[in-house]
Order: structure tokens, then sequence, then C-alpha cells
């Protein structure tokens, strides 16, 4: 379920994810289908992951990024869950073929 809340979407982003409920900014994201379709693929890493762990694995990943890159922006850019969304956003079809856990290949991807 896709909901318009402007406080509910941190500073400098335009939508998030919390499973069961995508939140956006903008209420014309709800027609944008590459940015639904990114969305979408967030929800089905969360179920994957059964939600919670998600989350955790999520803030970790940020937070070795974040070491190692020393930028908050390429720290998230560069989270596994993050590099399978955006490589895959425009790929309407991706979920229909996405096998189970395929954000691991993005982990160590440079």
């Amino acid at each position: 379920m896709i909901l318009v809340s402007k406080f509910m979407v941190p500073k400098g982003f335009t939508g998030i994810t919390l499973f069961p409920f995508v939140f956006v900014k903008y209420a014309q994201l709800k027609e944008n289908k590459v940015f639904v379709n990114h969305e979408r693929i967030h929800l089905k890493q969360q179920i994957e992951l059964l939600i919670i762990p998600f989350f955790i694995w999520y803030a970790l990943e940020f937070l070795v990024r974040y070491a190692h890159y020393r930028n908050w922006y390429l720290a998230y850019r560069n989270i596994s869950f993050e590099r399978e969304a955006y490589h895959e956003e425009e790929n309407l079809e991706f979920l229909k073929i996405r096998p189970f856990w395929n954000f691991l290949k993005y982990l160590y991807t440079p």
C-alpha cells in the first residue's frame, strides 16, 4: 500500500518502504512505475529477511559502508539492498523472475 506522507520520508529522499507500506513524499510518485518498482523490490527484500532482520542488516551494512567511504550518500548507494533496487528498478518484470536472496550478489560487487 502506497501512502503519501511528507513526515514519514526522511529529508533528502522521496520515499521509504516500511513493510507493508511505501511512504512517498509526493502523490504523483505513485504513478511513477520505475519508482514504485524500486520500492517493491525493497518490499520483497524485507519479506525475504522476515522484516526485522532486514532493517538490522541494512543498518549494519550502512555503518560498514560509511566507515569505508566516509560519505553518507556513497554509503547509502552501496548498501547491497540499494544496489539491487537501483540496478533493477527499470526492469518492470524483474520481480517475476528475481531469485531468492538476490541482493547477496550485490554485497561484494565493486
